[in-house]
């Protein structure tokens, strides 16, 4: 906690972060994209510059469960900037799609393809099929995010 609190004060700490967040060690890079969402709560602009990275790490087929769940955390309440739209889209979608992604992550894709379906009213069809088609086969949670999101695409 100290460390995301001294990151959303600080350029230097939070460049300090943002390089364990890619650093090659997983229990590392685990607890540095928990602080990069705290952070990301408390001062979302500080985030900003660092979207291309956070967004590479939602891609990485080897990146732990941890690191997407709160990179997606982070993504679901910035302004993701339009550079990014299509590859955050195609994540996101891929997560709520398969089997055995952790209800977490396909809980804040949702979100963050509704988020997204305000620019591009024309992929709320689409996300209204796939929460309607999976939503009974799912968790509890997917349930309740899936039933929310479509009370608000109506």
């Amino acid at each position: 906690m100290q460390i995301a609190t001294d990151a959303a004060g600080s350029e230097m700490v939070l460049g300090e972060l943002i390089d364990c967040f890619t650093s090659g060690d997983t229990r590392l890079t685990q607890r540095a994209a928990w602080s990069l969402s705290w952070v990301a709560q408390k001062n979302p602009e500080a985030i900003q510059p660092y979207i291309d990275i956070i967004v590479s790490q939602i891609s990485r087929p080897e990146a732990h469960d941890a690191v997407i769940r709160n990179s997606l955390r982070i993504l679901e309440d910035i302004e993701i900037p339009e550079q990014f739209h299509g590859e955050v889209l195609n994540a996101c979608f891929d997560f709520i799609q398969k089997k055995h992604t952790a209800v977490a992550i396909k809980a804040f894709s949702l979100h963050v393809i509704f988020n997204l379906s305000k620019l591009y009213p024309e992929i709320r069809n689409e996300l209204k099929l796939v929460i309607q088609e999976n939503i009974e086969f799912e968790t509890a949670a997917f349930r309740s995010r899936g039933k929310k999101l479509l009370a608000k695409l109506k």
